[in-house]
């Protein structure tokens, strides 16, 4: 339960959101894309207060969002030009010849084209995540939600995942939400954290406010002691 959180996404810029499991990160994410709806406050998006839309209405702001799921949830059947090229032609009604070259040009952005015609079980799971970033990208999205994006990945495989967001906000101007536990991409990647505690949001500031931070339980979260006012 949430209770009391404020918090401003800049545009074009990497939040991350960390805190312990059931600290209510994901239910934060469930209410910016409209399946969970709060009961006091607003929320705004791109400057539209989407608080009361409809379910109808609802659609075209998700059109404007996208997300990359923890374990990537690609279609095993499918090669993983099929798996990117999946939206165009279901939401954008492309034709196959548009809709894969279209799919391939996202696919070259993560650096996957040569892996076009390979099944899902032909790559490691680093490889995986790139092409599920490549799928989350095909609509132009303004906002990616990335849930967990390195959990599971060996340091190298986490780090190419950690560039590439780095990279989206530079090349593509897209507003990156980055729900977390690594603290190594925290302080690496993120242009702002939040830290979400017993459902409010403990700190909002820059990777430099939290190193600083002498809050007990901040600084029992970053560095992972046991011992702390968080008892898990």
């Amino acid at each position: 339960m949430l209770e009391g959180v404020s918090i401003t996404v800049e545009a074009g810029r990497v939040l991350y959101l960390i805190g312990t499991s059931g600290a209510g990160k994901s239910v934060l994410v469930k209410h910016l894309v409209g399946l969970l709806r709060p009961d006091s406050g607003r929320i705004v998006l791109d400057g539209q207060d989407i608080t009361g839309l409809s379910e109808a209405a609802f659609y075209a702001v998700r059109r404007k969002c996208a997300m990359v799921f923890q374990h990537s949830t690609l279609f095993d059947s499918m090669t993983v030009l099929d798996n990117v090229a999946l939206p165009y032609r279901k939401h954008a009604r492309m034709k196959r010849a548009e809709a894969n070259e279209r799919a391939l040009e996202k696919l070259a952005l993560v650096g996957m084209r040569e892996a076009a015609w390979r099944l899902p079980a032909e790559i490691g799971a680093g490889l995986q995540k790139r092409v599920a970033i490549a799928r989350a990208l095909t609509l132009d999205p303004q906002f990616v939600i990335f849930d967990e994006p390195t959990t599971g990945l060996d340091p190298l495989a986490a780090k190419h995942v950690d560039d590439l967001i780095r990279s989206l906000r530079n090349d593509t101007g897209v507003t990156a939400i980055v729900v977390s536990h690594d603290i190594r991409s925290i302080f690496t990647v993120a242009d702002r954290i939040a830290m979400i505690y017993q459902g409010g949001i403990r700190l909002d500031g820059t990777p430099d406010d939290f190193r600083r931070s002498d809050d007990p339980v901040v600084r029992q979260f970053i560095t992972g002691r046991p011992d702390g006012p968080m008892v898990i």
